[in-house]
């Protein structure tokens, strides 16, 4: 996801944006041409959760691009205003029809050229059957030797699911197919 293309017009004064140097040796920022204000383009944050039900971890097809028909686990973008635990949890609902309580960390993902950072949590259910939300075409309960490595959706899906069965399931052997970054 390249935002630098995403913006034309300076949000202060409505100005023509040009991709400069503004200092050397950083990346190329968006500078206005009409009052030089630099806009900079912050990475987003998003919030997952890694859930495990009787020894199966929940996985949703997407049925929004990008990867749409691809399997994530539940996550989504943090809103302003509230942190990285609560937009897990409200993501988890949204997107998986489940109340869940966050656990610990599983990792921090993020990858060059991508302006999406992924924090990942395990979380326990509280309540609820998994289901799929607005944003799922389904959801599916996998035992880790089952896990469709190859249609995962995003890296930081596949580097979060293998660092969370290393440290809760190293007996499982791992078959899965390393691609670059969609997306996140």
């Amino acid at each position: 996801m390249n935002r630098l293309k995403e913006y034309r017009f300076c949000p202060r004064c409505g100005g023509k944006l040009e991709s400069k140097i503004v200092k050397r040796g950083e990346p190329a920022r968006l500078v206005c041409l009409s009052c030089d204000f630099v806009f900079y383009i912050d990475p987003k944050i998003a919030a997952c959760t890694i859930v495990e039900r009787s020894g199966k971890i929940l996985l949703l097809k997407r049925a929004i691009e990008p990867a749409g028909g691809a399997w994530v686990i539940p996550g989504g973008f943090v809103d302003v205003g509230e942190t990285v635990l609560q937009a897990a949890v409200r993501e988890t609902k949204e997107e998986a029809l489940l109340d869940v309580e966050p656990g610990p960390l599983v990792g921090v993902y993020s990858y060059p050229g991508v302006s999406v950072i992924v924090i990942v949590y395990e979380a326990q259910i509280i309540r609820g059957i998994p289901g799929a939300g607005d944003e799922s075409l389904e959801a599916g309960l996998f035992l880790p030797s089952e896990i469709p490595w190859p249609s995962l959706a995003f890296t930081s899906t596949m580097d979060a699911l293998k660092d969370y069965l290393d440290r809760r399931h190293p007996e499982a052997t791992l078959s899965w197919n390393r691609r670059s970054p969609r997306d996140i």
